[in-house]
């Protein structure tokens, strides 16, 4: 079920990248954000359930979250779809099931999303919808996500973008990855001029 899913994300995907259009709007900015893995609220969601750690407020504070850097790459594809690519870079202790990891070390995360606008570039608020693939490296292993989540960009006068997201990463590579959630805020600037 998990690699039929992971077969249809990248087709859709592909199929994104073969029909994208240039429309009169920049179509490609890069970025910088930052950060935090949430595994512990996706830990307690899992152990009891939303409604539980919604009620009892037992939400992941700061202090227990993992941050990290990112570069971000977006292309627009349409008036109201773009892709968009994520390089990040966080120091973590991951909680492989089944292995004990007791050291800290460099995880490298990196995925490819489909974001569906809900409004034009047009307007200065746009939320949007994502969903994509992803991979990860920690140590000497190798793991496979899909994120998928909510996201707000904020047109700042046409020359950048404030853009926020929140996902849940679903592990596809159950033995070395594992549920969380991410929460990201950064800044991107259109590469080169308007058309």
């Amino acid at each position: 079920m998990k690699k039929s899913l992971v077969f249809l994300l990248v087709g859709l995907l592909a199929f994104g990248f073969s029909n994208s259009k240039v429309s009169g709007q920049s179509t490609q900015s890069i970025g910088f954000s930052y950060f935090l893995n949430d595994f512990t609220t996706a830990e307690r969601i899992r152990t009891t359930s939303l409604n539980t750690v919604v009620n009892n407020k037992s939400f992941a504070e700061m202090g227990e979250m993992n941050a990290g850097v990112a570069v971000n790459y977006f292309k627009s594809m349409g008036p109201k779809l773009n892709m968009g690519a994520y390089l990040g870079f966080s120091g973590v202790r991951y909680p492989m099931p089944g292995r004990n990891i007791t050291n800290r070390g460099l995880l490298i995360e990196f995925s490819a999303t489909l974001n569906k606008m809900m409004t034009t570039e047009d307007y200065y608020v746009q939320p949007y919808l994502t969903l994509g693939v992803g991979g990860h490296k920690f140590g000497s292993h190798y793991g496979a996500f899909i994120p998928a989540g909510l996201g707000l960009k904020l047109n700042i006068f046409s020359e950048a973008n404030l853009f926020m997201s929140c996902n849940y990463r679903v592990p596809v590579t159950n033995e070395t990855a594992n549920y969380h959630f991410q929460h990201m805020i950064g800044l991107a600037a259109p590469l080169g001029k308007k058309k």
